[in-house]
């Protein structure tokens, strides 16, 4: 069982099937972590940075 505060973390929709994945986790801001290298902690955006974020790798896949 998770406390409150823990965030809830799930596979990346943008994570590949060749076993590198992300897991993020939203809330008052968007966690994102390494499955391999969960130790290393997690980076945090705003909700404004992460959908900036997303629109410009969006942008360099077209």
């Amino acid at each position: 069982m998770t406390a409150p505060h823990d965030p809830t973390w799930h596979k990346s929709s943008y994570s590949t099937n060749s076993g590198d994945c992300l897991e993020v986790a939203e809330g008052q801001s968007v966690l994102v972590r390494d499955t391999q290298h969960r130790e290393l902690g997690a980076l945090a955006f705003t909700g404004p940075e992460w959908n900036g974020l997303l629109a410009t790798l969006k942008a360099r896949q077209s």
